[in-house]
């Protein structure tokens, strides 16, 4: 994947980012969004589908940024299809200060260290070129006014910004009701961004429900009430990272 276009990640942290205050909105949802926008980037670039609610690697060459790589590995790994609320839901320790970090090095923001109550180092984070911002901002804007299907991307983005609760943060207030309303419809125009939304927000819901299981075999043991008695899950357990971005203030 060459650098001449911006990863979906990357997007949803621009549209994050308060121009005014240098902080990000909604800090602790955007991060299960940057990780579910990671795995909607790598679907784009044909690495990973879509298994029911699950994620497979199919082809697992690299893609050439590396922190996308890196996911792909992780993915790869696993040696079998994930969960998307199990792979949204796990610890993406430092995920956010590293998109960030490379928006920096790209030239697209600049850090500006501060301190909290004159004693707490801090670091906020300013656009260097706002019309970045407005560009996506624009599309999602279109797709919203215009009604009309929007690309896969733009879509997705859209999902996942429905997803981690932008859409009080992009159109604020009573005025913006229609515009939140609609930016959730899109949703249903990206099948990998619609799985992916949805997931994060099962998360942040605590409602990662386990598989649906398949009907007892006979003579299996039912529990009280006539239902058979659940197994032990054996599914990896969703764990919410609540943790802040070290050194930086992201409120």
């Amino acid at each position: 994947m060459g650098r001449s276009r911006r990863t979906l990640p990357e997007e949803l942290l621009l549209l994050a980012l308060d121009p005014a205050t240098g902080t990000t909105a909604q800090p602790q949802s955007l991060d299960l969004g940057l990780a579910g926008a990671q795995l909607v980037e790598l679907a784009l670039a044909g690495r990973i589908a879509p298994d029911g609610d699950r994620i497979a690697v199919v082809a697992p060459r690299p893609t050439g940024d590396p922190t996308l790589d890196c996911a792909l590995e992780l993915l790869r790994r696993r040696g079998a299809p994930v969960r998307a609320v199990h792979w949204i839901g796990g610890p993406r320790l430092g995920l956010r200060q590293t998109y960030l970090s490379h928006l920096e090095r790209c030239g697209m923001v600049h850090a500006v260290a501060g301190q909290m109550c004159g004693v707490l180092p801090t670091t906020r984070y300013q656009a260097t070129d706002n019309a970045i911002s407005r560009e996506i901002r624009a599309r999602l804007d279109s797709a919203i006014r215009t009604g009309v299907p929007p690309d896969p991307r733009t879509a997705a983005l859209a999902a996942l910004a429905h997803a981690v609760g932008l859409g009080k943060h992009l159109y604020p207030g009573n005025e913006g009701r229609s515009s939140r309303s609609r930016l959730r419809d899109l949703i249903r125009h990206d099948p990998m961004g619609g799985l992916v939304a949805h997931a994060v927000m099962d998360v942040q819901n605590g409602a990662a429900a386990q598989p649906r299981r398949s009907p007892a075999p006979a003579g299996r043991q039912a529990a009280p009430g006539g239902r058979a008695a659940a197994e032990p899950s054996r599914g990896v357990p969703v764990q919410q990272r609540r943790g802040s971005m070290a050194r930086v203030v992201a409120h």
